[in-house]
């Protein structure tokens, strides 16, 4: 399938000598949703603005649906749809007046019943005729996606979408994504909420100083990397892990309560076996035990505090 965005040694570079991004190499295909995750200063809004036009890249090129940011940048831009993470609204304008004026800027024909189902679609019918000097937060951040979708492009980005949104806000735009992906709108989505990258993703990268360490698909990942954790509720509280343990490097949690285990579901020995023989030899009582998956946020965390970081792997669109 044609990646509807493909990014070649994608480099930035500013005056200051800071290199914002360092030898970029990712294909998105159409219709998924796309994750990318970082800390703050890795990179992730300069690479959304330079696949959208807004920041000029020093070395690499970038294709949207075919065509090129830099030499062919009208058709490629108007392909796209940007949610910034910046409330930027013209505070006395109505929420009519500025998503419409938004699809005339790309040349779109007026169509007011789109717009007003794209209003409702995001809880914004009512607060049609209002000023956006009125509205709270939460409704600002509706406007600038329905601004962004007025022109009905083919991508989205969503730099920080739910920032400093409420959860009915943030629940109300997972359903939202949900619904642009099934009609074949390839969403690519940066979020400090690991759980929306969990919750939604189709493939997930991770950018570090610049550099794209990973991009994988989300469940491969997770089963790639992510430990399992064995715990042990256990019928009398402990002092103290028995020496005789220690080889499963176990701790104890909840004020002495719980043994917890964790290991690696895919190896070819996981020693749980082993370790349960050993705390029944040794007498502990145990009322109940459960196994839980590593969530993403886990992985996360584990990939950006690596001392070396990894080179992107080879899994389809990753880079090679």
């Amino acid at each position: 399938m044609q990646p509807v965005i493909s990014i070649d040694g994608l480099t930035k570079t500013y005056a200051s000598g800071h290199q914002a991004l360092k030898q970029v190499d990712l294909e998105i295909s159409k219709g998924e949703i796309f994750a990318l995750l970082g800390p703050n200063g890795a990179g992730k809004t300069t690479l959304i603005s330079t696949i959208c036009g807004i920041v000029t890249p020093s070395t690499g090129t970038v294709l949207v649906d075919g065509h090129n940011i830099q030499s062919d940048y009208r058709k490629a831009r108007e392909r796209i749809g940007l949610v910034p993470q910046e409330l930027t609204t013209d505070a006395f304008e109505t929420v009519w007046a500025t998503v419409t004026f938004s699809r005339g800027l790309f040349g779109r024909a007026p169509n007011p019943a789109f717009i007003e189902q794209t209003l409702r679609d995001l809880s914004l019918w009512d607060k049609k005729d209002a000023k956006l000097m009125t509205l709270s937060g939460g409704m600002k951040r509706r406007v600038m996606i329905a601004k962004a979708l007025s022109h009905e492009p083919d991508i989205l980005f969503l730099d920080e979408p739910t920032a400093g949104v409420d959860v009915e806000l943030r629940r109300d735009m997972w359903a939202l994504v949900r619904g642009l992906r099934e009609r074949g709108v390839t969403i690519i989505l940066t979020t400090h909420y690991i759980e929306e990258a969990e919750e939604m993703a189709d493939r997930v990268g991770v950018i570090l100083n610049g550099e794209l360490i990973l991009v994988e698909d989300k469940t491969k990942l997770m089963k790639k990397l992510g430990k399992k954790t064995l715990t042990l509720n256990l019928q009398d509280p402990m002092q103290a892990v028995p020496t005789e343990l220690a080889e499963w490097k176990v701790t104890l949690k909840a004020d002495g309560n719980e043994l917890e285990y964790v290991f690696d579901a895919n190896a070819e020995r996981t020693g749980v076996p082993s370790l349960l023989r050993a705390v029944s030899d040794l007498g502990i009582g145990f009322k109940d035990l459960n196994t839980a998956q590593s969530s993403l946020e886990d992985i996360f965390v584990s990939l950006v505090h690596r001392d070396k970081p990894a080179r992107p792997s080879t899994g389809e669109g990753a880079a090679s």
